[in-house]
């Protein structure tokens, strides 16, 4: 089993690189569990399996589908994931972070990821969206940890504005323009892959977390060291144990993330529109 290693994956951004033609990146976007990423405008010049791209065991899971979308419009790129990796699939937090590292390699300046995220807040309901303005690690692992840390400056990263301010505005902006409601708030990481027991729910609420999910801070903490922008959009799939009546399945968060497309899409559209401004005022 071969081991991931900042070289290695030098090594994998080079030969990606090589092989496609990326155009200048502008951001790199990321689908959570269930949701389904797509720009109009943009055409599609590429779409890789993560199986040939990231050197170590994959292991399926519903919701996800592991490629890599590469779009392109004129001279710039987008880069789509389409799935990620989770700590709770008994990935390393270097492996799980990988995606964000190989984006920032390859010259995304933004991170725009999504999740699927259960509410901790009673006010919201299934198909809401959150844009994230913090997190909360609670995972036990920090994608910071040894070597990597070392391989970019600073060692010890600000978190203080991990998810990008002006970001968040375009978003919230974009949703009333669309025509709903999108909050700003907090995301609680967990390590899973078990729901939240109720005492658990009331814990996470008292610290002050609006949603959570069993993914994207790893993937933030890296991308923040790598000097990218991030935006953070949780789809609400469920309310958390203990605030309704309803079992909790996997499949119901699929289900939501599919009603949900069009209004990911509407923020998709302003976002890339803004970006695309910023380099053509």
């Amino acid at each position: 089993m071969e081991t991931l290693t900042p070289g290695r994956l030098e090594e994998i951004a080079a030969t990606f690189a090589a092989h496609h033609d990326i155009g200048r990146v502008i951001a790199a976007l990321v689908a959570g569990s269930g949701i389904t990423l797509a720009v109009p405008g943009w055409a599609e010049a590429a779409e890789v399996s993560y199986h040939a791209i990231f050197p170590f065991p994959h292991h399926p899971l519903a919701g996800h589908t592991p490629s890599l979308t590469l779009l392109r419009k004129d001279s710039l790129g987008l880069l789509v994931f389409n799935g990620r990796f989770h700590l709770y699939q008994g990935y390393s937090a270097a492996e799980v972070a990988a995606i964000p590292r190989l984006a920032g390699l390859l010259g995304a300046p933004v991170y725009v990821l999504t999740n699927a995220a259960g509410a901790l807040d009673p006010s919201l309901r299934p198909g809401d969206l959150v844009v994230l303005e913090d997190h909360l690690n609670l995972q036990g692992v920090n994608a910071l940890v040894g070597e990597w840390a070392l391989w970019r400056q600073p060692r010890f990263p600000d978190m203080t504005d991990a998810y990008d301010p002006t970001l968040r505005g375009w978003a919230l902006a974009a949703a009333r323009e669309a025509g709903f409601t999108a909050q700003a708030g907090v995301y609680a990481g967990v390590l899973g892959p078990s729901f939240e027991t109720p005492a658990e729910v009331r814990m996470l609420r008292a610290l002050g977390g609006t949603v959570v999910g069993m993914s994207t801070v790893q993937e933030v903490i890296a991308a923040r060291h790598m000097g990218m922008r991030v935006l953070g959009v949780s789809l609400v799939t469920n309310l958390a144990a203990g605030l309704s009546d309803t079992q909790l399945t996997h499949e119901e968060v699929m289900e939501v993330g599919t009603v949900a497309r069009p209004r990911l899409a509407a923020l998709l559209r302003h976002l890339v529109a803004r970006l695309e401004e910023e380099i053509n005022p």
